[in-house]
């Protein structure tokens, strides 16, 4: 029998859309901090050595500590031995991608810093680049900092006449600013937390709007850089088996879960402030909900694609607090133990923790779609901390068959299909399906699985997707500010009825429900 293997399939590449990184200047504020040494320069690093990263591209940290570039390097050097993804370190490399390693020291605040990171930019500072031929002129800047900076950041970028609002109605240079000649472009990159709340994400989007063009501000979403999610899309409407199916008449409801084993670590001091909802449901699973179940765009343009996640939003109805209630839960996680029987601290416990603290640390939601596609069909949110097992999943629950043959004879013993898409750790697909026992009249649940690490070798890191984006200029892995919009319209609800319940009344109507560290994932519904 003749037995095709993946390989032998023609590939259709979806590259020829004209999204390639270009020539820049990266500039990354608040480049000696935890975030910039994990995650951003190993990703930058990585994109280096799989020949991604444009041969030109200069990066320039901007921080308050004393350092020269020597010392900016050296730090960075061992960031990237620890964190990049390369299976050796490779000297001559780091040699290479380290050379076009920059720092510049100042405070946030100070607008000096940001008139000279001008002067350095259009060259008018000599031997602060050196042995580069020419300095490209599109910028990008990466705001690796605290929220509190993001608004004085993109003032005094707009002061120094570096923002991408010059010459379209926005800020220009402060007086005696020489501002950066007019080519290329700029963009600015936003980390999470994006605003508190609905008003004030409101705010902050109108305060980057004054130097930068919406069209420019890229929103990051780590979670949207993740390989599954992003193959949410190809598998949704690159495959008839499930396009035709993917609706109210064949679904029956749909779970997407983000469990972690850990705490809350040292992150007691703003996680006590956010929780559960602000942190995790407002951005990614919301985000992951408009993937699964939003209309196929118009085409892969980035902006057709907002679109449609905007609509998914829009179509969920304003509840009233106590119908938000009833259909949400909110937990904290207390003292217990791991699978090794080691001791785990109360979430009231940790480190900057109010001791009377009601932040929830586990929040379940269901929401409901008023569309023609998936009204009626239950979307089960949930996330929390301090649980037995971590993973990131969706899982489309298909409706029986018909109460006929199979169905009526095996009732709840004929399981439903299912289609879990993984998104961490084992990143794939796997799909449940009922088959017969050989050698018997019996029925048991089977399931076909298909796993990135087995087709691909490369896989890479969801920083280093979505930095490559940036540069490229391809925003459809990142937030726009009416999706933003739309995701705190729902959380913010949940956040006022729950400010308005009792702590201690019981979980469905608003109380907190405290469960050891260390439990075991809860059941849908509990």
């Amino acid at each position: 029998m003749l037995q095709l293997k993946s390989e032998q399939y023609p590939v259709c590449s979806l590259d020829s859309g004209g999204f390639k990184p270009e020539p820049a200047v990266f500039v990354v504020f608040g480049a000696t901090g935890d975030l910039s040494h994990r995650k951003i320069f190993p990703a930058l690093f990585d994109l280096f050595l799989g020949g991604i990263l444009p041969e030109d591209l200069l990066m320039v940290g901007f921080a308050r500590k004393d350092l020269d570039h020597k010392k900016f390097r050296e730090g960075l050097r061992q960031g990237c031995a620890s964190f990049a993804r390369a299976a050796a370190f490779d000297e001559e490399q780091w040699k290479r991608f380290s050379s076009r390693v920059y720092y510049l020291r100042s405070d946030l605040e100070d607008s000096r810093g940001y008139v000279r990171l001008a002067d350095v930019l259009a060259g008018r500072e000599n031997g602060f680049f050196k042995a580069i031929d020419a300095i490209p002129k599109n910028i990008l800047f990466y705001l690796a900092v605290g929220p509190e900076h993001f608004g004085t950041i993109s003032d005094r970028l707009g002061e120094a006449g570096l923002g991408s609002r010059r010459d379209r109605g926005g800020q220009r240079a402060a007086p005696g600013v020489k501002s950066a000649p007019r080519q290329g472009w700029r963009r600015l990159v936003v980390e999470k937390p994006y605003g508190r709340d609905g008003e004030s994400a409101k705010e902050l989007t109108a305060v980057l709007q004054r130097s930068f063009a919406e069209r420019d501000i890229y929103r990051i979403d780590h979670y949207l850089g993740k390989e599954t999610v992003q193959n949410l899309l190809y598998l949704r409407f690159a495959n008839s088996v499930f396009e035709p199916i993917w609706n109210r008449h064949h679904i029956e409801a749909i779970d997407i879960s983000v469990f972690e084993t850990v705490g809350i670590g040292d992150r007691g001091g703003y996680y006590d402030s956010a929780g559960a909802a602000r942190d995790m449901l407002q951005n990614h699973l919301i985000q992951l909900m408009c993937l699964t179940t939003m209309e196929p765009p118009a085409s892969l343009d980035p902006e057709n694609i907002h679109n449609e996640k905007v609509k998914v939003l829009q179509s969920i109805a304003p509840y009233s607090p106590a119908s938000l209630l009833a259909r949400a839960l909110r937990g904290q996680y207390v003292r217990g133990v791991d699978a090794e029987g080691r001791s785990l601290p109360g979430y009231r416990e940790e480190t900057r923790v109010k001791p009377d603290s009601s932040t929830e640390t586990y929040v379940a939601l269901t929401l409901e779609l008023d569309n023609w596609r998936f009204a009626g069909v239950p979307i089960r949110l949930r996330t929390g901390k301090a649980f037995a097992s971590k993973f990131s999943q969706i899982v489309i629950h298909f409706k029986k068959p018909p109460a006929a043959l199979f169905t009526a004879q095996c009732g709840e013993s004929l399981i439903n299909n299912t289609l879990t898409i993984q998104i961490q750790p084992n990143e794939g697909v796997w799909l449940r399906f009922n088959a017969k026992i050989p050698g018997m009249s019996a029925i048991k649940a089977n399931e076909l699985r298909f796993s990135f690490k087995e087709v691909s070798e490369y896989l890479p890191e969801a920083y280093e997707r979505l930095i490559a984006d940036a540069l490229a200029g391809d925003s459809t892995l990142f937030i726009r500010a009416d999706e933003s919009q739309q995701a705190w319209r729902i959380v913010d609800t949940l956040e006022a009825a729950w400010a308005k319940a009792d702590p201690g009344a019981p979980p469905a109507k608003g109380g907190l429900l405290f469960y050891p560290a260390g439990s075991p994932i809860p059941e849908i519904g509990s």
